[in-house]
């Protein structure tokens, strides 16, 4: 949903840029539920208020939510053969490399920086090794605040 939410209201519409969404996904990570939601519910809300991410929000939703709908009245009956186990295994392929088109691209936009790498490093340790996400986060929000008092301490005469 990032890569079709990026090229809709970023690319074509012009709603959102890079950077801000770079920022929105962020914070719809943060917080709880699926993040492809989350983020539709910002840009939305951003664009049109309160009713623009409610909208925003039942688009992501509910065509998903019909789809699975319909497919889980039939699928069960059709899940033993191979040619829907080998559907699923392109499937599994196709969203991997749209996440790490995402990936990518946010890649592209975050700062280069130190903080970044070792934030970054964690979230990916946490992948990984089934860390907790909400302590990396709370770990990198403690960082992120100690290193800017140390900065402002070092401005100051």
């Amino acid at each position: 949903m990032l890569p079709l939410i990026k090229k809709e209201a970023g690319e074509k519409h012009g709603w959102i840029t890079e950077t801000e969404l770079l920022d929105i996904t962020a914070v719809s990570e943060s917080t709880p539920g699926p993040i492809a939601v989350n983020t539709a519910t910002f840009v939305g809300y951003r664009i049109a208020g309160f009713w623009g991410g409610f909208f925003a929000t039942i688009g992501v939703v509910l065509p998903s939510f019909l789809i699975i709908l319909a497919l889980s009245a039939v699928l069960s009956q059709f899940e033993s053969l191979k040619i829907v186990k080998y559907a699923f295994f392109g499937i599994r392929a196709g969203v991997l490399s749209l996440i790490l088109e995402t990936l990518w691209s946010m890649v592209k936009h975050c700062e280069r920086t130190l903080f970044a790498a070792v934030t970054g490093g964690a979230a990916f340790a946490c992948a990984v090794f089934g860390l907790p996400v909400p302590l990396v986060l709370l770990a990198a929000a403690v960082f992120g605040l100690v290193l800017t008092f140390g900065e402002k301490r070092k401005e100051k005469p």
